[in-house]
């Protein structure tokens, strides 16, 4: 589910950008009594999500406007397939087209991708994971999109779960002393994940105590080894260089986790456009 109160912020922020002062072109040719008809519809095929966002874009302009979603997020729909209509003021459906498209465009790339991503590793006991790598602002409705396409969501931000990378080693002093102060300052649930990128530093992990260990940037060969070697003992993540080509031949290590970047900085928008009626 998507806490809508949670991107009002983010709307508010769309609208100033985008309507500034006023929609003077709306303003200046379309009657203010004028009722119509937006239809969005899909000009290519994917996965849809954002229309609740969509949705809450035209009800925080207008709360007369009636909003009626004909798909659900996270079905898949072809080209040509009509989304959703909202009815009433013509103007502030206009006012409000591009805002609601860029959301929805957006993160129905995102599910499709991630979709992509999920159905190249079927048959595998595997979860493809997001990455902090989002847009400033976005990253509650992009976790969102992933969680529709099918895919899991990473920690949200660097609050809520520990991950000991390569440069925190370096200033730690070593995996062992990052663990230790990491552990020391975390509650007891919490999990500790540590990136490797050998089976030396491997060991140095699991000795520590890691919970989990992110194989960064490893080749198939070493990452089926590190597995092999790890033996259930810690959660495994494959992280770096993930594509859909190669993404198969990484579940087929054995990994638990696949983290994917791509899903969330790379994914190219679905288009879809909006039409309008007049009514009289």
């Amino acid at each position: 589910m998507l806490n809508l109160r949670s991107i009002d912020a983010l709307l508010e922020l769309a609208f100033a950008e985008d309507i500034g002062i006023g929609d003077i072109t709306t303003e200046a040719t379309v009657p203010p009594s004028q009722q119509g008809v937006g239809t969005i519809v899909a000009k290519s095929g994917g996965v849809v999500a954002g229309l609740p966002v969509a949705a809450r874009v035209f009800d925080t302009l207008d709360a007369t406007l009636i909003f009626r979603a004909f798909v659900n997020d996270g079905d898949k729909v072809v080209a040509g397939a009509p989304l959703a209509e909202v009815r009433g003021s013509a103007k502030t459906i206009l006012i409000g087209e591009r805002t609601a498209l860029n959301f929805l465009q957006r993160l129905s790339g995102i599910a499709t991708l991630t979709a992509q991503f999920v159905n190249a590793v079927s048959g595998y006991d595997v979860n493809i994971v997001d990455t902090r790598k989002t847009a400033a602002g976005w990253r509650a409705v992009q976790k969102y999109a992933v969680r529709v396409g099918g895919g899991h969501n990473h920690r949200f931000g660097l609050f809520d779960g520990v991950l000991i990378k390569d440069n925190h080693i370096v200033a730690a002093g070593g995996i062992a002393n990052a663990v230790r102060e990491a552990r020391e300052s975390v509650p007891h649930t919490g999990k500790i994940e540590v990136e490797v990128e050998t089976a030396a530093q491997v060991d140095e992990a699991l000795k520590a105590g890691a919970d989990i260990l992110l194989l960064d940037n490893m080749s198939l060969e070493l990452m089926r080894r590190v597995v092999e070697q790890i033996d259930g003992r810690a959660v495994t993540e494959a992280s770096g260089g993930i594509t859909l080509e190669r993404v198969r031949e990484v579940a087929a290590t054995g990994v638990n986790l696949i983290s994917v970047g791509a899903l969330t900085h790379s994914a190219m928008p679905l288009d879809m456009s909006l039409t309008l009626t007049l009514e009289m």
